[in-house]
Order: C-alpha cells, then structure tokens, then sequence
C-alpha cells in the first residue's frame, strides 16, 4: 500500500528490473575485484513477513509479484541460492500454494519456510556465517534497523527517514521525535480520493507547527482520472511554506478524513526526512 502512494505498477517493475539489471550487476563486480577467485555468484534472502496483513495480499500484490517471478525466472535464473521466508502467518499459506504456481520446480525447491526466526535460526546459521546474520535474526552482526538507517543516509545532511503508512477512516496519528541540531522536512503521498486534512503539532503544548493542509489525489500532474492507476499519485509538503521543524521536539502527525468516515480508510505514506545541522 505504501509503495502504490509513491509510485504506478509499472515504475514497481522498472525499477525491479533495474535493480537486478546494474545493482545487482555492480555488486558482482564488486566482489569479484575483492575476490579474484570468484566463480559463482548466489544470492541468500531472507523475507521477514512479521508486519504482514490479509488485506495485504490484494489481486494487485499478487499480481506484481507474478510478473516479478516471471522477469526473475526468464531473464536472470540461477541467481537465487535460497530465499528463507520467517514469521509467516498462517494466512500465507493459501497465497503461497498459488504463488508457487507461478514458479518453476528449481526455484520452489529453493524456497523454504518457517513460522518464527527462532525456528529459522538453524537454517540461517548452516547457510550464512553467525557474524554476517543480524543480530535481530538469531546472529552477532548489526541490527538490521541500525543498517537501515545508515543505508537510508544521503547528501544534504539527511541522516535518518521517518516512514509511517496511515490508513485514515476517521483519523489516525503518530507521534515523533526530534533530537538536538535536527530538523524535519514533511511530504505526504497518496492516492485516496476522498482526502484527509493533516496537520503538524508540538507536544505536550499542541502548538501547531504547520497550516492545516489537505491531501487528496488530484489525478497526477494533468488532472487526469484519479483513479486511473497508471497515473502517478499526488505528493503534498507539508512543510514547504514554512521550512523544516528544528528540533529537539516531540510532535504529532494527524490525519483527519474529509469523509468523517464513511467511504471506507484511505491510505497515507508521511514521509519524513531528518537532517542533522
């Protein structure tokens, strides 16, 4: 849902191809200059599916992944030595036996799942080295959250990003914090239709930080047909007028539906960017 606020299907399958097209291509150069006496080169994955909902396993979710199956198995085959799938939720298992379907017996063969890390750790340590497993999976190497964070640092002094998917029927909040020499930048990316008004505010005093600002989907940049799914979706920011919020604060994102609630929650990605000054 969140990546649908940001982007159409087929920039999903673009960059997929992309990734698996220079990213992929880079880091075996990469490792091959490391290690002249490399041959073979297998990807390890592991898909943690802790976070994942019913909902979530849309006709549109399981089409991307179909056809992502279907570039993966033509155009790059062999590049998977093994995908562990961990906290898989029982629901998944009637979306794994049609997803299976959509892959070749090799690949199936490949895949294995498990309902828990603990029930995964002696897979993951017969395959990967106990230093090079998160620590968050069973292993003594970094947490993984750690290593986002610092993957997610850019240029422009960005140190870290704030993500949260709102799903607003009535109204849904969040709350963040702010550090000494930080500042916050603030975009929304939706494709709800019906819209919510969202708002910044300083806690405890309720100082608000921003106007109140609407977000709807317009139709993309023409005005087209806004629920054409083709269509890039609408970004708002929230703190263009005003300018990044300084910190150290803690603060409250809201969105209130301009439905009051009855057409059904809409979906949110607030995105908010952290730059140390």
């Amino acid at each position: 849902d969140g990546m649908e606020c940001t982007i159409t299907t087929k920039g999903m399958l673009d960059y997929h191809w992309h990734v698996m097209q220079h990213d992929y291509q880079n880091r075996l150069l990469g490792f091959k200059r490391d290690n002249p006496e490399f041959r073979r080169f297998e990807c390890v994955s592991i898909l943690d599916l802790a976070q994942l909902t019913l909902s979530q396993l849309s006709s549109r979710t399981l089409d991307i992944i179909k056809k992502q199956s279907y570039i993966d198995s033509l155009c790059f085959p062999e590049t998977m030595h093994k995908t562990i799938i961990v906290n898989a939720p029982k629901f998944f298992l009637a979306s794994w036996t049609l997803i299976k379907g959509w892959l070749d017996a090799r690949t199936v063969s490949k895949i294995e799942m498990f309902s828990s890390i603990r029930a995964a750790k002696g897979c993951l340590m017969d395959l990967i080295d106990e230093d090079q497993i998160p620590e968050d999976y069973g292993g003594t190497g970094e947490n993984t959250v750690l290593t986002l964070e610092k993957n997610g640092q850019g240029t422009g002094g960005m140190s870290r990003m704030l993500t949260e998917c709102m799903y607003v029927r009535s109204y849904q909040q969040k709350t963040w914090i702010l550090e000494e020499n930080e500042e916050l930048d603030v975009h929304v990316y939706t494709r709800a239709v019906t819209g919510a008004k969202f708002t910044l505010t300083e806690l405890p005093s309720r100082k608000s930080l921003v106007e109140e600002t609407t977000v709807v989907h317009t139709g993309g940049e023409d005005g087209g047909d806004p629920l054409d799914k083709t269509l890039m979706p609408t970004t708002v920011h929230l703190t263009g007028e005003g300018g990044r919020i300084k910190g150290p604060m803690k603060l409250r994102v809201k969105g209130q539906s301009k439905g009051g609630g009855m057409f059904g929650s809409e979906c949110f990605l607030v995105v908010g960017t952290v730059f140390t000054v």
